[in-house]
């Protein structure tokens, strides 16, 4: 199954049921205004909404509408929790390298994680915004879980159980801002601008053996103003899965029904596999001493975030974002 949000009168948006060729789409409002509604109280509504999927799969959804990814805000739009982990220790580990420091003995044992910004999440066409291209503006191709409540000190088993959603993530920073934040020993606020979502959410009986339980299996593939920045594969090096993160942020808090977690810049070894922000690619120039350094994002510049199945048709559809000028009330 296939959700997604429409845009309209209300901040969380209207939840709409969407085919698997992200084609067209029906209307769940009688059964549930929005995913956040959806997600409260998911054990009775999911069986309705499967029903809604199934009877707009075979064509007699007869309210059925062509389905416009402009018309689309995130599937959630506020979230319970915005959560990023650093799922991917190639990444960890190529951005100590970079900074000349040494790795922590926790690397393997203790996830990375922060909590961002839950509200506001863009859809799939939503441009970033910037007042000032010196912040240094930079994508994040990553995979997230939505999930329903999750109690706290919950184990990975449980709170495996508790994940209901999979979907694209482009989880935006501000790279020169981020520094001076650090710096302060307090964290994120200003590096971490709003992220972006796909046009879809899925269950993840929809992905077959992509889904595995733990991870996503497939190539996340990143552009920039059309060109290949990387396309690596998600289920390949992310050494915490899902269940194990999941478990951890519910350490000391319970996790509410529409919590996101993120599972960090995807990222492999495998060098021609290319990168899935701009930050590994200078990372990588910086410790290869490679005699180029690429440029983070401009005014203009637009990054594409997808993923397909063997036939070559976008699973999730595709995250398409344009850097822009913010403007006031943007």
């Amino acid at each position: 199954m296939k959700l997604a949000s429409l845009k309209g009168n209300s901040r969380d948006g209207s939840l709409i049921v969407v085919d698997r060729a992200l084609q067209r789409a029906v209307s769940a409002r009688a059964l549930a205004p929005t995913l956040r509604a959806a997600l409260d109280d998911w054990p009775a509504l999911e069986p309705g909404l499967r029903a809604l999927a199934e009877d707009l799969e075979a064509g007699r959804a007869a309210d059925s509408f062509a389905l416009d990814f402009a018309a689309l805000t995130a599937p959630l739009p506020r979230a319970a929790q915005f959560l990023d982990a650093s799922g991917y220790l190639n990444h960890v580990e190529l951005a100590r390298r970079a900074a000349g420091d040494s790795l922590p003995d926790t690397l393997e044992s203790d996830p990375l994680m922060y909590q961002g910004a839950s509200e506001p999440l863009g859809g799939p066409r939503h441009p970033i915004h910037a007042a000032d291209e010196s912040w240094g503006i930079d994508f994040e191709a990553e995979s997230a879980v939505v999930t329903g409540a999750i109690a706290m000190g919950a184990d990975a088993q449980e709170a495996g159980r508790g994940i209901r959603l999979i979907m694209l993530l482009n989880d935006v920073s501000a790279r020169r801002l981020v520094p001076a934040e650090l710096a302060k020993g307090f964290g994120f606020i200003h590096g971490k601008p709003p992220s972006a979502c796909s046009a879809v959410a899925l269950t993840p009986d929809e992905l077959g053996a992509a889904w595995d339980g733990q991870r996503l299996h497939g190539r996340i593939v990143s552009t920039l103003n059309g060109k290949l920045i990387g396309d690596p594969d998600c289920g390949v090096e992310m050494h915490f899965g899902y269940p194990e993160l999941l478990a951890f942020a519910a350490k000391t808090r319970a996790l509410g029904p529409g919590t996101i977690l993120g599972s960090g810049t995807v990222s492999n070894s495998d060098r021609g596999r290319g990168s899935s922000c701009l930050l590994e690619r200078r990372m990588i120039e910086k410790v290869d001493k490679l005699d180029r350094r690429t440029d983070l994002m401009r005014f203009g510049d637009i990054v594409q975030i997808d993923m397909t199945d063997a036939e070559g048709r976008s699973i999730f559809g595709a995250i398409e974002q344009r850097m822009e000028r913010a403007t006031a009330g943007a």
